[in-house]
């Protein structure tokens, strides 16, 4: 195990080599391993690789693997679990995601897949209007038990990270540096906290500083691996309308709190609102409307009473989508173990038979 953490750890080493490059690599050569042990010309045959991205990992391999080794070191003895994106532990929405890291650092204790996962996003220079909205609505948010997640910052994030802390829910702070540090240092009592019941968690390997550039691509993170995003005050740029994009480039849900016409805080909720970008949310019934929650128990009953109708298939697509409220299809795939193929066809089926509906962004619910 060891060995093979230390290339996908090398993987992420390689100049100029991305997660969507990295991805390709291993899935035509079949591991991490054996993509520093492959030949030339056969790296700059994969379709996007190219000669230079192939001399650059023959080039650099021995100075990746250095760096590998250090940050094994560090692993191992900072009880850090390392979330490769082929393994069962990392987060599977994100795996849905074609630019999601290859490789994570989770310190806690925490599931990243369990049924409901909700981002609340928002503004650093947060009003006494947005925090209150914010603990509203995690706390109103308690029946569902969702994991709560956000990006440890000032502001609306800090806010979002205490209240799942103080309605003893999971909670996890994605991180723009690597995990030898923390950034603000201000938050470190609520970190410690999150530790004990929830995670810090990114993809950045330690001695990794919170530079500037870094924070745009956390907020894929934040955006991917969860079910929606909740935007709690922005100002007409800002962080948490980035990650309100990126959640709209994967067909995730997003959800904005909308404020008084002339608020700076409130003017990019205000337009995401207006462009279609964001559902407007006044409460936690918002949120169970549009995602199907609410309606969880009749949901079960339907399923029940179709189950007798339904092929064997049939009835495990309709048991997922029942627990979850509603699914997109690539994660019903890999949650039903069966392929895409499948799992269209039966969809397709049960749809015309009453059963299944379709939701925007290729999800579906139940009737």
């Amino acid at each position: 195990m060891n060995e093979q953490l230390l290339y996908h750890i090398a993987m992420t080493a390689i100049p100029n080599v991305g997660d969507i490059t990295a991805k390709k690599l291993i899935a035509y050569c079949g591991s991490s391993e054996q993509v520093f042990n492959e030949k030339k010309s056969v790296l700059e045959k994969i379709p996007g690789i190219g000669a230079v991205n192939a001399q650059k990992i023959l080039t650099h391999k021995s100075e990746a693997l250095g760096i590998a080794e250090q940050e094994l070191d560090f692993i191992q003895q900072n009880n850090i679990v390392p979330l490769f994106y082929l393994n069962d532990n990392y987060p599977q929405r994100l795996k849905h995601c074609e630019d999601g890291p290859i490789l994570l650092y989770s310190k806690g204790n925490v599931d990243y897949n369990v049924g409901k996962v909700i981002s609340i996003v928002g503004t650093r220079k947060a009003t006494a209007y947005g925090k209150d909205f914010c603990n509203k609505v995690v706390e109103d948010l308690v029946p569902h038990q969702p994991l709560i997640v956000s990006g440890l910052a000032y502001g609306i994030d800090i806010c979002s990270h205490k209240a799942a802390i103080k309605n003893n829910l999971p909670t996890v702070g994605v991180l723009a540096h690597g995990l030898d540090r923390l950034y603000p240092a201000q938050h470190k009592s609520v970190a410690n906290q999150m530790v004990e019941k929830g995670a810090l968690l990114s993809d950045y390997k330690s001695r990794t500083n919170p530079d500037r550039e870094n924070f745009p691509k956390r907020n894929r993170i934040v955006a991917g691996m969860s079910d929606l995003t909740i935007v709690i005050e922005s100002s007409k740029k800002g962080g948490s309308l980035i990650t309100a994009h990126i959640a709209n480039d994967y067909n995730r849900d997003v959800f904005a709190l909308p404020g008084r016409l002339g608020d700076s805080q409130s003017e990019g909720c205000n337009n995401l609102i207006k462009t279609n970008k964001a559902a407007l949310i006044q409460s936690a019934k918002d949120i169970e409307y549009i995602m199907g929650w609410e309606t969880k128990k009749k949901a079960k009953v339907t399923q029940q009473q179709l189950f007798v109708e339904l092929t064997q298939e049939q009835k495990t697509i309709a048991s997922i989508i029942s627990k979850q409220g509603k699914i997109g299809v690539d994660e019903l795939s890999l949650q039903a173990k069966l392929p895409m193929s499948k799992v269209t066809t039966e969809l397709l089926d049960m749809e015309f038979s009453g059963v299944v509906k379709t939701l925007p962004g290729k999800v579906y619910s139940l009737v």
